[in-house]
C-alpha cells in the first residue's frame, strides 16, 4: 500500500510541477539589496467577500463596474459618462499602512475571512535599454491575484514564501497603478489545512518591493563551507539570456578569497576553493558573518554570510565538530503588542530573539510553524542563535492529494533557496503533529529526500507525536513513526500534564526509551494568564501551575537519555481563534512565557535558571 502511494503522488507530482513550472518567477534572494522602490507605506483598500471583482454573479468575467484592477479614474470616467456604473473606487476606498494584516486595518476587519484588494499608485522612471522589473512580495496570506496598469501579472498560493513576477513590459515611466487581490480563506486542499491553532492574519503581511535588474542577473548565490568544513562552494543560479556560459566571480571580503568560474547550460555556476586557514566559524553565540560580492556580467549581488558546519553523529547534534543542546523556545511571527498586525520590524524581530537569547539563555529558536520572515533569519544570524525553519505541513493537510504535495514541495523550495545563507539555520522541518499514515508517509518522505537534494549542509527534522505505553509498571515515552527512518533528528511534541490526566508530581516520573538518533523536545508547555495566582488551588490558567509544569517537565527532561534539545511552547502569547475560554484564552492561546506585551510569566524564570545552568555547564 505504501508503495502504491509513492509511485501515484510521485507521478502526479511529477506532472503537476512540469505544469506549473513555466509560471514560476525566479528567487531574487536579497532583493533588499537590489536597485528598486520600496512599495510599503499607503494602500487603498476593499473587502469583496463575494469576490465580484473576479467574476460576476454568472460565474463570467467581471464587469467593468466590478475591476477592482481597471487603471480608469473611476471619478473621472462617471462625471464624463454619468450613465456609467462602478459599484467600486478604489481611490477613494479607506487606506491603510502596509505591510500589515487587515486584522487591524478597522474593528470591523478584525474577524474578516476572504478577500481583499490593495491598491496603490507609484512613480518610477523609464528603464534603460536592457533592464528588466519585478514585483516581488515577501509573503501574502494566503492566494494572491497581481495586477500592473490593469493587466493580470500573476498569481500565487501560500502565505510565507516569496514569489516574484516579472512586468517589464508593464512598467511605464511615471506613474503605475499596482493591484493586489489577497483572499485569506484556507484551501482544503492546500497548507495550512483550514484548522489551525494560529490566527490567519490574511493580507500583504510582508514587504513588496519594485526591483529593477539587468537583462541577465544573479538570481541566488549559495555560498557555504561545505560538510566536511574543507572547502568553500558557491553555487550561483543565473538569470536571463545570457545565463549560460557567463562568467561569475565570487569575492569573500576578509579572506582574501575569490572563486572564479562560469555558469553551464542550466544557467548555475558551481565554485568551490580550499577553506583558507584564517576562516572563523560561525558559531553560537558567537557570530562570525562575511561580506561576500557575486559578480556576473553588469549584476553585482551581496550578502553578509557565516560559515561553520552541521551533523549528526551517533547521538550527537555537532557544530563545527563539537557537541551542542539545543537550548531553545519556539516563537510564533508576532510583534510584542496587545493587537498585532504580523508586521515583523527589525526592531520587533530583535525584541522577541532578546528575549530568548538574553532572558532565557536560549541558543536556539523554533520558528513555528511556517517560513519567517527574513527580518528574523537573517537577526538570528546576526545574533548567533540556531534556527529551526518549518513549512506549514500541518495536522490534516490533504496528504492524499498531488496538488497539495506539490503546493508544499514548492513552499519548501522556495524557502530553502531563500535561506540557503543563512548559518543559523540547522534543522528543517517537514512537519508538525502529523497523524501516521500510508499517505503520509510517502508525502512526508518525498520533502525529507527534497531537502537532501536542495541542502545537503543541514540537518532534516519534523514535530512528532509521542507514544506511550506501561512497562514493568511505569510510564514510557517515546517516537514509534515510520518517518523517523528519513530525519536526522527526532522531534516530539510532549503535553503530559496539560493534555493528559497526568498529575504534575506523576509528569517528572515519566520515562523515555532512548533512540538511535538525538532528540529534541520540540514542543511542551501550559497555558497561563498573565497576572492570575491560585498558589492554592494550582488551577489551570494559572501562573502558579504553569510555573510548577515547567519545573515537572525539566525534571522528567532528565529521564530522555537522548534528549538534545528542547524547545517550549511558547515565548509569547499568541492569537487563536480555537482558544475560547471566557475568562483565560479570549482568543488567544496563552502558553507564552510573556504576555502580548512583553510581561514575563513566573515559568519564565524557571526556564531562565535551567538553561543558564546548561549554559554554565557548557562552558
Amino acid at each position: 500500500m505504501r508503495r502504491m502511494f509513492e509511485r501515484v503522488l510521485a507521478a502526479a507530482a511529477m506532472l503537476a510541477m512540469a505544469a506549473s513550472a513555466a509560471q514560476a518567477g525566479p528567487t531574487l534572494t536579497r532583493a533588499d539589496r537590489r536597485d528598486g522602490q520600496d512599495l510599503s507605506g499607503t494602500w487603498n483598500y476593499s473587502v469583496d467577500p463575494y469576490r465580484d471583482g473576479i467574476a460576476g454573479f454568472h460565474r463570467g468575467p467581471p464587469g467593468t463596474g466590478h475591476r477592482r484592477y481597471d487603471d480608469s479614474d473611476v471619478e473621472q470616467v462617471t462625471r464624463a459618462d454619468p450613465k456609467a456604473l462602478y459599484e467600486y473606487d478604489m481611490q477613494r476606498s479607506p487606506t491603510a499602512t502596509l505591510p500589515a494584516s487587515w486584522l487591524t486595518h478597522a474593528p470591523e476587519m478584525r474577524h474578516y475571512q476572504g478577500l481583499v484588494w490593495y491598491q496603490r499608485r507609484f512613480e518610477t522612471p523609464a528603464l534603460k535599454p536592457g533592464q528588466r522589473a519585478f514585483l516581488r512580495f515577501e509573503a501574502a496570506n494566503y492566494t494572491a491575484r497581481v495586477y500592473l496598469n490593469g493587466q493580470a501579472v500573476g498569481e500565487h498560493e501560500g502565505g510565507f514564501t516569496p514569489f516574484s513576477l516579472e512586468v517589464t513590459r508593464l512598467l511605464r515611466a511615471g506613474q503605475n497603478q499596482v493591484t493586489v487581490g489577497v483572499d485569506s480563506t484556507p484551501a482544503v486542499d492546500g497548507a495550512p489545512p483550514p484548522v489551525t491553532d494560529w490566527e490567519t492574519y490574511g493580507g500583504l503581511t510582508r514587504p513588496v518591493r519594485l526591483v529593477i535588474t539587468p537583462a541577465t542577473f544573479v538570481d541566488e548565490a549559495w555560498v557555504r563551507l561545505t560538510r566536511d568544513g574543507k572547502a568553500i562552494a558557491a553555487d550561483v543560479r543565473l538569470d536571463g539570456p545570457a545565463a549560460a556560459g557567463q562568467a561569475v566571480k565570487v569575492e569573500v571580503a576578509g579572506l582574501n578569497l575569490t572563486l572564479s568560474g562560469q555558469a553551464g547550460a542550466d544557467g548555475v555556476a558551481r565554485l568551490s576553493a580550499p577553506a583558507p586557514r584564517g576562516l572563523r566559524r560561525w558559531a553560537p553565540g558567537a557570530p562570525v558573518l562575511y561580506d561576500v560580492r557575486v559578480r556576473a556580467g553588469d549584476d553585482v549581488l551581496t550578502d553578509r554570510v557565516g560559515f561553520r558546519t552541521v551533523e549528526v553523529r551517533g547521538g550527537e547534534i555537532l557544530v563545527n565538530g563539537k557537541p551542542v543542546f539545543l537550548r531553545g523556545v519556539c516563537l510564533h511571527e508576532e510583534e510584542l503588542g496587545e493587537n498585532p498586525a504580523r508586521t515583523i520590524t527589525q526592531a520587533s524581530a530583535h525584541a522577541l530573539l532578546a528575549e530568548a537569547r538574553d532572558g532565557l539563555h536560549a541558543n536556539f529558536v523554533r520558528l513555528a510553524h511556517y517560513p519567517h520572515s527574513e527580518v528574523t533569519t537573517r537577526l538570528a544570524d546576526e545574533m548567533g542563535l540556531l534556527v529551526w525553519s518549518e513549512i506549514p505541513i500541518y495536522w490534516l493537510v490533504d496528504f492524499s492529494n498531488a496538488r497539495t504535495l506539490t503546493l508544499a514541495r514548492g513552499m519548501l523550495e522556495d524557502s530553502i533557496r531563500r535561506d540557503r545563507n543563512r548559518a543559523s539555520i540547522v534543522l528543517w522541518s517537514v512537519a508538525n503533529e502529523t497523524p501516521v499514515s500510508d499517505a503520509r508517509n510517502a508525502f512526508l518522505g518525498t520533502l525529507a529526500d527534497d531537502v537532501r537534494a536542495l541542502d545537503d549542509t543541514r540537518l532534516v527534522t519534523a514535530a512528532l507525536l509521542a507514544d506511550r505505553k506501561i512497562v514493568d509498571g511505569k510510564q514510557v515515552m517515546g517516537v514509534d513513526d515510520p518517518l523517523a527512518a528519513k530525519l536526522d533528528v527526532l522531534a516530539v511534541n510532549t503535553y503530559a500534564g496539560w493534555y493528559s490526566d497526568d498529575s504534575l508530581d506523576a509528569v517528572a516520573q515519566i520515562a523515555w526509551r532512548p533512540t538511535d538518533k538525538p532528540m529534541v523536545f520540540s514542543e511542551f508547555g501550559a497555558d497561563a494568564l498573565a497576572g492570575f495566582s491560585d498558589p492554592a488551588l494550582m488551577r489551570k490558567f494559572s501562573e502558579d501551575f504553569q510555573a510548577r509544569y515547567y519545573v515537572q517537565t525539566l525534571a522528567m527532561a532528565a529521564n530522555a537519555p537522548s534528549l538534545r534539545g528542547m524547545s517550549p511552547w511558547i515565548l509569547k502569547d499568541f492569537r487563536s481563534p480555537r482558544r475560547q475560554h471566557p475568562v483565560y484564552q479570549q482568543g488567544w492561546n496563552r502558553k507564552g512565557l510573556i504576555s502580548p506585551t512583553g510581561r514575563r510569566k513566573a515559568a519564565f524564570k524557571v526556564l531562565a535558571d535551567y538553561y543558564e545552568k546548561l549554559a554554565g555547564e557548557a562552558r
